[in-house]
């Protein structure tokens, strides 16, 4: 009866919906306020003019507000006695007690909520490197993984859940950057999960390499029904040591964010990888520039994202309060998001087979043509007369591929994958070429057959080739291997099944 009476005092005080667009409230999204909640209690305003279901109808609360202890709570009326600015010189002797309460049917500890690690970074900096790491490590958790691309095809997805268990899963978003996408699809992929918190002990979401990790952010804070089922974790940054000051220094257009330098900003933990493409001398001062932009994260360096899990998971590492001394606006969900537009992406998908060889020479030569304004390019390739799946994936001039140990299933549709992203990028010319790279298994000559094989001029006739015989097809990825018909019975493969490699006898 006395918590009755209580309730009902505290919705007696509160607003009317329609006083919403009248009435003037002395606090914004964002400040810094104490709390009467028998004591003092400093946090910050998340929401304006709240609602929720077990109020009075056409009656809200002035705020909602987040305490730096973790509590959700609403403030009934907007009241020196109940909220007033922070910061403040001394307690108050708690007279107010009873003025807030908390959100009894929403709000849960931070504990009993399911975890999400945002993994972030540029562009080629090897965040899936680091997802697929921490899937293999004994850690001894279930993990949910959300991956987004940043183009119509998604590479990542099929690379990550090749180290999957089956008590684990993923989740494609691959319409765009998340944080543009962050009241849609993010809010959906989430969606999907906040009813199943008992299958999972985490989640890892990995952002395309262009979100601003802000919004993403921001969905775990003004988000009700996100925030009632799940705690922003901690925010871990990838950085490419050969690449990231390049990137940071990036001159924008007008009211274009630098992504690189935002996502360095607000992590939490910084990976440094790649250590071993740059000279160790030159790490400390990459590292200080990194400390500039963020004074407060830790930063390890390593090699293939391979930092030990329990540095980067569980960590409980984000916090609201830094967050928000950094970026007032943090919680302004009004606010814009801006990217180059001169930076795009073009991807591809076709079912059937592809000729690796043709692929490393296509490769090599837009590399010399563009490699300046290829910031990432990757793909997953059908291989023709191979099992293994072929992974492929290059920042700007640096370049690598090869068979990964996980191989078409019986019943899977065996199809090639690529996406390029850069500035200002050729579009239908890599289109083009990517499927210039297409073969059929079918090859013209069998095992047995005689041929020419192209060789070097120390071995070849006037014409540039050599009599052989075909003995082996599909080896390794190229069409033929060929015995020559020399006195060392020479071996050399035809790697393409065209004339220009291989002709008829």
């Amino acid at each position: 009866e006395s918590k009755a009476k209580s309730r009902q005092k505290l919705h007696a005080a509160m607003l009317q919906l329609d006083q919403v667009e009248t009435y003037q409230l002395r606090f914004k999204v964002g400040d810094r306020v104490e709390c009467n909640c028998g004591r003092w209690t400093a946090g910050t305003v998340v929401k304006l003019f709240y609602t929720q279901s077990t109020f009075p109808a056409n009656q809200c609360a002035p705020y909602q507000i987040r305490l730096d202890d973790g509590r959700l709570i609403f403030a009934p009326a907007d009241e020196d006695r109940v909220i007033r600015a922070a910061p403040v010189s001394a307690l108050a002797d708690g007279s107010g007690a009873g003025a807030f309460e908390e959100e009894e049917e929403y709000e849960k500890a931070d504990s009993e909520k399911l975890a999400v690690t945002v993994v972030t970074g540029f562009l080629g900096s090897g965040k899936t490197t680091l997802v697929n790491y921490i899937l293999r490590e004994q850690h001894g958790k279930r993990i949910c993984v959300i991956e987004n691309e940043f183009g119509a095809v998604n590479i990542d997805e099929a690379l990550v859940k090749e180290n999957l268990s089956s008590a684990e899963e993923v989740i494609s978003m691959d319409n765009g950057c998340a944080c543009c996408t962050v009241r849609g699809d993010l809010v959906r992929a989430l969606t999907q999960l906040k009813d199943r918190k008992d299958s999972f002990d985490l989640v890892l979401l990995e952002t395309t390499g262009l979100a601003d990790p802000a919004p993403v952010a921001q969905t775990f804070f003004v988000d009700d029904d996100i925030q009632a089922k799940f705690s922003l974790d901690a925010i871990i940054t990838v950085c490419d040591s050969k690449h990231i000051l390049a990137r940071i220094d990036d001159e924008k257009p007008e009211g274009v964010e630098n992504e690189a330098a935002e996502q360095v900003a607000f992590a939490d933990r910084i990976l440094l990888n790649k250590t071993d493409l740059v000279p160790e001398a030159e790490l400390p001062a990459i590292e200080e520039r990194l400390r500039k932009l963020n004074p407060s994260a830790t930063i390890f360096r390593c090699e293939k994202g391979q930092v030990d899990p329990k540095d980067l998971i569980g960590i409980s590492s984000f916090d609201l309060r830094k967050t928000l001394d950094m970026d007032p606006e943090f919680l302004n969900t009004e606010g814009e998001h801006e990217h180059d537009n001169s930076v795009s992406s073009t991807s591809a998908k076709f079912e059937g087979f592809l000729n690796v060889k043709k692929l490393n020479m296509w490769i090599s030569d837009i590399i010399q043509e563009m490699g300046a304004n290829l910031f990432r390019y990757k793909g997953v390739l059908s291989v023709a007369g191979m099992d293994e799946k072929f992974v492929f994936q290059g920042v700007g001039m640096l370049f690598s591929g090869g068979f990964i140990n996980a191989k078409w299933g019986p019943n899977e549709t065996r199809e090639n994958r690529f996406v390029f992203i850069g500035k200002d990028l050729d579009k239908e010319g890599l289109l083009k070429g990517f499927k210039e790279c297409q073969c059929s298994e079918q090859l013209r000559f069998k095992i047995g057959d005689k041929v020419r094989a192209r060789v070097g001029k120390d071995m070849a006739e006037a014409d540039g080739y050599c009599p052989g015989v075909v003995i082996k097809t599909w080896d390794q990825g190229n069409a033929y291997r060929i015995q020559l018909q020399d006195s060392k019975k020479t071996n050399v493969w035809g790697p393409i099944d065209e004339d220009d490699f291989v002709k008829a006898a």
